[in-house]
């Protein structure tokens, strides 16, 4: 059986414009590909906080906009972000690669998982 992974907002009611993700696990390694088309790596936060991974995509665009009659101008401003998380990884090892608009991350799981007698008082 699997180990349960938490999406940020409900992920099967919810579609993250521009970061759709496909997460997998092999041999002990969960995989992440996560699309955030337009983006430069540098735009581009990964955090990682009691278990979640928020990535954070921004960027602002800086055209000369007074010589230009829009008929549409959607491109001034966009900003994504998705966390997940996962209750049994390796934070330390955490590795990430962005590659032609797909970020993919690969995340150990916690190869000992210890348990923890909590004595009543």
């Amino acid at each position: 059986m699997l180990p349960k992974i938490f999406y940020d907002s409900m992920l099967d009611d919810v579609n993250v414009r521009g970061m759709d993700s496909d997460i997998y696990l092999s041999n002990g390694v969960y995989h992440a590909d996560i699309d955030i088309p337009g983006f430069d790596k540098n735009d581009i936060k990964i955090e990682f906080h009691k278990g979640t991974i928020t990535i954070k995509a921004e960027k602002t665009f800086k055209e000369k906009v007074e010589d230009k009659k829009f008929i549409r101008h959607e491109r001034r401003f966009n900003k994504l972000e998705r966390s997940f998380y996962f209750s049994d990884i390796d934070e330390e090892n955490i590795k990430a690669e962005y590659n032609n608009g797909v970020l993919h991350l690969t995340i150990p799981q916690k190869s000992e998982v210890t348990k923890k007698q909590i004595t009543i008082d």
